[in-house]
């Protein structure tokens, strides 16, 4: 029996039905990987603009609209939320946000930002008891052979960033408390990030000290990495 041609394979049923698949699980990676860089992109607007806006907005008489936004993005958050204990630390927040843009719109509004950093604080402490450390999860993923020495020094690391945090959730509140708007605003947009990188410069430096013999990824390779496997990773910490 002569074996059917390769035209005849391609025009069978099954072919189709396999390359439809192939299509449209194409697609969906393409798609889900542009929402996620729009998601990202929005998240950054968000956060490098906020403090203008506020600044902005008690002129205007709009200081309100600040806290009611992230109150629905909390509660946005708390419908997609995976456990019910961060659903509902979320509503709390999102109501308490709420009566906040009502009652003390000026301190809520620049209070968020406290708000912001103690929930990156949590998230990277609680990694440290609940591990593996956070660091660690991104550092397995460049690579898959663990090097000897590298989950002590991710351990350190996570501790690093979640102090950090902690410091500029303090600073934050004591400039919303008692500095001016203008210091405020300065801390939060500009001294806040500048600060950020410096540590993320500095620790990639320091760690070609650290780990002389290691073929370390390029800066470029290591934030695809984070930003494709970021909410992942995100994910599998709330469900600790």
């Amino acid at each position: 029996m002569a074996c059917e041609s390769v035209p005849a394979m391609i025009a069978t049923p099954r072919y189709f039905h396999r390359y439809g698949r192939f299509l449209i699980l194409s697609r969906q990676t393409v798609a889900n990987k542009v929402l996620l860089i729009v998601r990202i992109a929005l998240v950054s607007v968000i956060f490098v603009g906020y403090p203008y806006l506020v600044y902005q907005s008690r002129e205007s008489g709009l200081i309100w609209l600040a806290p009611v936004i992230f109150s629905g993005i909390y509660i946005y958050q708390a419908l997609s939320s995976p456990t019910t204990q961060t659903r509902l630390l979320k509503l709390i927040i999102a109501v308490g946000l709420l009566i906040g843009a009502v009652f003390l719109q000026t301190l809520t509004a620049k209070l968020l930002p406290v708000l912001i950093q103690l929930v990156f604080m949590f998230f990277f402490g609680r990694t440290l008891y609940k591990g593996p450390p956070l660091i660690e999860s991104f550092v397995r993923l460049e690579f898959p052979e663990f090097p000897p020495g590298i989950d002590r020094y991710c351990w350190q690391l996570t501790i690093m960033w979640t102090v950090f945090f902690g410091f500029n959730a303090l600073m934050c509140a004591g400039l919303a408390l008692w500095a001016s708007d203008a210091w405020w605003a300065l801390y939060n947009s500009i001294l806040i990030f500048f600060m950020t990188g410096i540590l993320m410069v500095g620790e990639y430096i320091y760690r070609h000290f650290r780990f002389p013999n290691l073929d370390i990824p390029k800066p470029a390779s290591t934030i695809k990495t984070m930003v494709s496997n970021g909410q992942k990773i995100w994910l599998e910490v709330q469900a600790r």
